[in-house]
């Protein structure tokens, strides 16, 4: 055999197979073997995990808002993707607005990927943006290599990427099928939320009512009967509302190419723990109440949820008004790339899951979701991103200590299992010192 590059062996290697100890060994930056602990290759570096670390492939966060360029204040490509690979995460894919300018056509794509080019940690795809007037713009940007389009059912928070109406939707899913591409959607419905008594202040209660469950639901059947009605590929993202997941559950059953994610903190915060003025916790859809979080794993134990993905949308502490601590300004998005694994493991182990379970919520299913099947599973021919990950080892959030730009994290303070100790991207560690991600296009390695 060949002289491999790599060979990593460790006592607890998370395969498709299910777990076992093994050698996993690598060439080129891809898995070229996987074998027994004791396999006697020969390999330019070997590495011999602990015996508490288990190997896990890296994981592949979907919704990732990294704000630059010109929100690069808030976050930005060298810190997010140092904060990814720190957390275990070895791909992400970025959302399209909260950049200046928002990508919603060829050329605002171009521009990002000039932002993010020489400076990525971790590898680096792009969603591509739906916003009203840019359905001629949809082809280009699917051409160029996104790997599907994002719409909001409602404003944004940001007034460059405003929401598509019914009407506009339609067209634009009519179009994302055509291309044979995917329309991934923030399902709240717009009138509910207009209806609803509007949040101030320092109580979080007076926030959740701002943004019902009824929202999420109208919204969600609007989304499947459109999906229904166009064929095109559709996905729901972070679903909040655990009452959604029956009408979701019925048309996944009725072969609807329909697919539906949720993330760390719906399925780790409380509704009825969030203390007064805590804006950090502010997200939308909003956090909810205990025994929704409970549904909402439920969901994912029945497979109505396919995956989980951070939503990491970070911003400034002055946007976050942590002075005056009122829901009613506050931005809202919770940052937690970096402590996404230990943040689901500590909840998932709990409730009698696996690491295997969190692999394939967090790297397999969402490496799926975009077609990029040689990413999230340790396998011969994927790409060698690994992670060396101490699940037992207990460990206290501090802000301040992560790798995202500005320490404001809701996970702050919080006790959390699972250490990630060391990262690989195709077979080379990642230290934090130079990068070297790539940028991906669909359909491409």
């Amino acid at each position: 055999m060949t002289e491999l590059d790599l060979l990593v062996r460790a006592r607890r290697v998370l395969t498709q197979n299910g777990e076992s100890a093994g050698s996993v060994g690598v060439v080129d930056g891809r898995i070229a073997e996987i074998g027994p602990y004791d396999a006697d290759w020969r390999a330019a570096e070997v590495v011999e995990l602990e015996p508490e670390l288990a190997l896990l492939p890296g994981l592949v966060d979907t919704h990732v808002h990294v704000n630059d360029p010109g929100r690069s204040e808030w976050e930005g490509f060298e810190t997010a993707t140092r904060a990814a690979a720190a957390g275990g995460v070895t791909t992400i894919v970025d959302m399209p607005l909260n950049s200046l300018p928002p990508t919603v056509d060829v050329e605002a794509l171009r521009i990002k990927r000039a932002a993010a080019r020489g400076r990525v940690h971790v590898d680096v795809g792009f969603w591509g943006g739906a916003v009203p007037g840019n359905t001629g713009e949809l082809a280009g940007l699917h051409a160029e290599g996104v790997f599907g389009f994002k719409c909001f059912l409602l404003h944004s928070g940001v007034d460059e990427f405003p929401p598509l109406g019914g009407a506009e939707l339609a067209d634009a899913m009519r179009v994302v099928r055509d291309l044979d591409s995917m329309m991934i959607v923030h399902a709240e419905d717009a009138g509910t939320i207009e209806h609803a008594p509007q949040p101030h202040g320092r109580g979080y209660g007076g926030f959740l009512r701002s943004r019902p469950q009824q929202a999420e639901m109208l919204a969600i059947e609007q989304v499947i009967a459109l999906a229904e009605e166009t064929g095109a590929r559709t996905h729901v993202l972070h679903l909040s509302s655990a009452d959604a997941i029956g009408v979701l559950a019925g048309a996944r059953a009725s072969g609807l190419p329909l697919t539906v994610e949720t993330c760390p903190h719906y399925l780790s915060f409380l509704a009825e723990e969030v203390p007064d003025g805590a804006t950090t916790f502010k997200c939308c859809p909003p956090i909810r109440e205990a025994e929704n979080r409970e549904r909402l794993w439920r969901g994912l134990a029945d497979g109505v949820i396919d995956c989980i993905v951070t939503d990491h949308s970070p911003c400034t502490p002055e946007l976050k008004r942590l002075d005056s601590g009122d829901f009613g300004v506050a931005w809202g998005g919770i940052a937690g790339l970096q402590v996404g694994l230990p943040a689901v493991w500590t909840q998932a182990r709990q409730r009698g899951f696996g690491l295997g379970d969190v692999v394939r919520w967090m790297a397999q299913h969402t490496a799926d979701l975009v077609g990029m099947r040689h990413k999230g599973r340790i396998a011969p021919g994927c790409d060698a991103d690994l992670v060396a990950f101490a699940p037992d080892e207990a460990f206290l959030v501090d802000a301040r200590a992560l790798a995202h730009r500005n320490p404001v994290s809701a996970y702050d303070g919080r006790p959390l299992a699972g250490v990630v100790r060391r990262t690989w991207l195709r077979g080379r560690e990642v230290t934090g010192g130079e990068p070297h991600g790539q940028l991906l296009r669909r359909g491409e390695r």
